[in-house]
């Protein structure tokens, strides 16, 4: 008995349509596309009144508010890139070890405190008509605070967080209490007082580019929050434990199965997004000059916002979310200043009724 031959069978993948790609693409679009919307917004303030003098029949030159674009532009740029730092840990945490952790601000503050300590201690330093002596200082207080900030957390999963894992409810109370906590305790080692702070002199003056005044410590400030950025995307991207954390925010247990000690992850990303809120305080408080007990409460409002917008453990989304909040603001504050007040929820809003996870979701929540 012969048998039938097996019909032929020709697997076809289909190519994903322009919908899908430009779907896809879209979150990496909507910065440039800010960046557009913004000197728009702004050249049609400038034509607004030859519109209103010659009957609509004149616009303002292209290149007439060229300056305000630049400088607002610098400036959202490097306001995103210092909140990025702030939220990048905490999204890993969201999205890693599902913890609502409303104490993060905690860091910020601390290493603020911690890393302008270290820059009052070297006056000379500071005052050294030297880029790179000023850098240098720079980047030995961000150590000191990262150091000091990865410490404590440590010591906050330990005490804090790991009693209450998976109680979203008790994580909620029990991280707001850590964070009042905290901002006592740094009354009582740096004092109630604000304490206000100078940039080290090479990073005080701005350059100077078609006529817009580009401050050099934002500048600076845009380049630490890229290198950041493209640094933990390498980790997680090229790194074992980088393939480990990404896996553990798909399926915990599954990584787990295999044979990881993911508890031990839970707590290296923990320190690693302390230290980077500590490292954000330290920049944050140079970019403000003034540095607060509850300034790591205040721009919690933002990192949370950012974090929302992005979906929960994507760092990718982080970043992108990061940058449209600092943008937003800028130019909604330059366009119409009593705007600016509610300028961010509804950049949020919008963003989840497009997206409702967020724009880059690393993975459903378990």
């Amino acid at each position: 008995m012969s048998q039938a031959a097996a019909p032929a069978h020709a697997p076809r993948i289909d190519r994903p349509g322009l919908r899908q790609r430009l779907g896809a693409a879209m979150p990496w679009l909507l910065v440039p596309l800010a960046i557009a919307a913004g000197y728009l917004a702004i050249w049609l303030q400038a034509s607004w009144p030859l519109l209103a003098e010659a009957g609509g029949a004149g616009f303002a030159p292209f290149g007439l508010r060229l300056s305000s674009w630049l400088t607002l532009t610098v400036s959202g740029l490097a306001m995103g890139m210092m909140i990025f730092v702030m939220a990048s840990g905490l999204t890993l945490v969201f999205g890693l070890m599902d913890v609502i952790n409303f104490g993060h601000g905690a860091f910020v503050s601390i290493g603020a405190f911690a890393g302008i300590t270290v820059l009052l201690a070297f006056p000379g330093l500071a005052a050294a008509p030297s880029l790179g002596a000023n850098l240098a200082l720079v980047g030995l207080a961000a150590l000191a605070a990262m150091a000091v900030t990865g410490a404590l957390g440590a010591v906050f999963e330990r005490v804090i967080i790991r009693p209450v894992y998976g109680a979203h409810l008790k994580q909620i109370l029990v991280t707001m209490g850590g964070l009042i906590v905290a901002e006592q305790a740094i009354h009582v080692v740096w004092g109630p007082a604000e304490i206000f702070v100078s940039r080290p002199e090479m990073l005080k003056g701005a350059l100077t580019f078609h006529g817009a005044a580009i401050e050099t410590y934002r500048l600076m400030a845009v380049g630490v929050g890229l290198a950041i950025f493209l640094a933990i995307r390498l980790v997680l991207r090229h790194t074992t434990i980088g393939l480990i954390v990404r896996a553990g925010v798909q399926n915990s247990e599954m990584v787990e199965a295999l044979g990881y000690r993911l508890r031990l992850v839970f707590v290296g990303v923990f320190v690693a997004g302390s230290a980077l809120a500590g490292l954000g305080g330290v920049m944050w408080g140079l970019y403000q000059e003034v540095v607060t007990a509850s300034m790591g409460a205040e721009i919690m409002v933002l990192v949370f916002i950012v974090v929302i917008i992005g979906g929960l453990g994507s760092v990718e989304g982080c970043f992108l979310g990061a940058l449209l909040v600092g943008l937003t603001q800028n130019y909604v504050a330059f366009l119409e200043p009593k705007a600016a007040l509610v300028s961010d929820i509804a950049l949020m809003v919008a963003i989840l009724m497009w997206r409702p996870e967020g724009m880059m979701p690393a993975g459903a929540r378990r």
